[in-house]
């Protein structure tokens, strides 16, 4: 099947539309607005007590982890000390060793085992709500007194129950839940800097 360059082009201007659509959603839901600024808090004062962020997801919210953690330990967008960030997705040997010798769905938990101290942050994001992986670590996290936050669409999922704040993007198109995503996480990059260094901080 052949397709003509305007039916392309309303593909492009349908899917925009659809994007803008699902981040106008967002803001004008005061709660996630509140429930990040809270998360950027008790992120902050996390960090400043010497706890660290820890992320994961899978696929594209696995991007999107080491995206984030690549803002909080390099910058967003103003020079500053880095902050103490590591994303749980990135280390093949410990993943792989794990997902071999426990199975996928321990894959995050163990790491957390391992590396989690009471008082850290637990960043799980799953557009489901479900993934299996993710559900196992935040039950990790709450065992060791890691504070538990979900970024999530399609209702909230499973994650929800688990999570002492949730952000749920109102959709249950994945890549439109994705772009929210990426978009709150900037925005709580930008926020946990402002709550460590000053509220005038990249402004």
């Amino acid at each position: 099947m052949n397709f003509t360059e305007t039916s392309l082009t309303a593909v492009v201007q349908k899917q925009l539309a659809q994007s803008v659509a699902t981040l106008q959603a967002v803001l004008t839901d005061a709660s996630i607005a509140e429930t990040l600024a809270r998360v950027a808090e008790r992120t902050a004062a996390s960090m400043k007590a010497g706890g660290k962020l820890l992320v994961a997801g899978n696929g594209g919210s696995a991007a999107d982890a080491q995206h984030l953690v690549a803002e909080f330990v390099s910058r967003l967008t103003v020079d500053r000390p880095a902050l103490r960030a590591v994303a749980l997705t990135t280390d093949t040997s410990i993943l792989t060793a794990i997902g071999n010798d426990f199975g996928f769905d321990t894959v995050f938990s163990r790491q957390i085992e391992a590396i989690g101290t009471p008082g850290d942050v637990f960043l799980g994001i799953s557009t489901s709500g479900n993934s299996k992986n993710i559900l196992a670590a935040l039950e990790q996290a709450r065992s060791q007194g890691i504070i538990t936050v979900g970024f999530t669409g399609n209702g909230g999922g499973k994650m929800a129950a688990l999570c002492d704040h949730t952000i749920i993007v109102p959709s249950t198109v994945t890549m439109n839940i994705q772009e929210s995503h990426l978009a709150l996480e900037h925005i709580f990059c930008m926020l946990v800097e402002r709550c460590t260094f000053g509220p005038d901080f990249g402004a």
